[in-house]
């Protein structure tokens, strides 16, 4: 009997803190409590502008010296960008996606000067292709956008889409969540300076790896609303979601890389154990 299949998904753009040895535990705490459970590592590489080889070598050594093991050998995204590619054919074949030009810079100065609350997210919608074809030939970069209007006629509508959720939205959502992907708007799966982005790869990878439940931080729950219609659009299995609290730091800001939350690292340095820090956060 299979059993519950979960993975911890790190990005190797700086070194992990407090936050991301939570999340992990979690994860691997699931991963043992059920039978046949297993636990995946899965290095979410595919943004090489901020990557850096040093960061994901310390991903695996902060994990083995927190107490973690996983399955070998992890999955690293940046192998596999022919497989994301294929996925993002699949739905340019089916008209679902479009190309855009426009700039975040110009995206946020049209959000901006929309009237409160009539545009809160983008969509947008192809150019004419004359107009198209003259930006390509001018080599213009461009983004792949997910079309909203498309996907919903793809689907005749999003009204029955739902997700699982085991766990708790940053507002106490629990059970059958009905999709809402409006909130997002025409998200980017991929631009020229990253390739494929972080939606597009994620349910491609869950799906190849038959992660069976999805265990993150509360910060990622409302992309699990565009996440889950891209697994309709693509016939591809919905795992559960177990969604959990955001670990704080005593002046209540959640840990983050960009406040420079200390590092795994660093509190290693400062001559705390790994046993100490799963005590701290109720694991022991």
């Amino acid at each position: 009997m299979t059993g519950l299949v979960t993975r911890f998904a790190p990005s190797p753009t700086g070194y992990l803190h407090r936050g991301h040895a939570y999340s992990a535990l979690t994860a691997q705490t699931a991963a043992r409590r059920d039978p046949g459970g297993r636990l995946l590592l899965r290095i979410e590489d595919i943004d090489a502008t901020r990557c850096r080889p040093e960061f994901e070598a310390a991903i695996y050594e902060d994990l083995a010296w927190l107490g973690l093991d996983w399955e070998t050998p992890a999955r690293r995204q940046s192998e596999h960008l022919a497989d994301y590619a294929g996925a993002l054919d699949q739905l340019g074949a089916r008209g679902l996606i479009y190309r855009c030009f426009r700039t975040r810079k110009e995206i946020a100065e049209e959000i901006g000067r929309a009237p409160h609350g009539a545009m809160e997210v983008f969509r947008g919608a192809p150019l004419p292709p004359r107009e198209e074809a003259r930006r390509l030939a001018a080599g213009e970069p461009f983004a792949w956008r997910l079309s909203l209007e498309a996907a919903e006629a793809a689907l005749g509508g999003f009204a029955t889409l739902r997700f699982l959720e085991e766990g708790e939205g940053p507002n106490g959502e629990h059970g059958e969540i009905r999709v809402r992907p409006e909130i997002g708007g025409d998200v980017v799966l991929a631009r020229k300076d990253v390739g494929v982005a972080y939606h597009l790869a994620v349910v491609f990878d869950d799906a190849l790896q038959g992660v069976t439940h999805v265990i993150r931080g509360q910060d990622l729950f409302e992309a699990t609303h565009v996440q889950r219609l891209l697994q309709a659009l693509l016939g591809l299995p919905a795992p559960v979601y177990r969604h959990h609290r955001l670990l704080t730091a005593p002046d209540g800001r959640r840990y983050a890389k960009r406040d420079r939350a200390e590092t795994l690292r660093e509190l290693r340095a400062s001559g705390v154990t790994p046993a100490a820090l799963r005590r701290e956060m109720g694991f022991d």
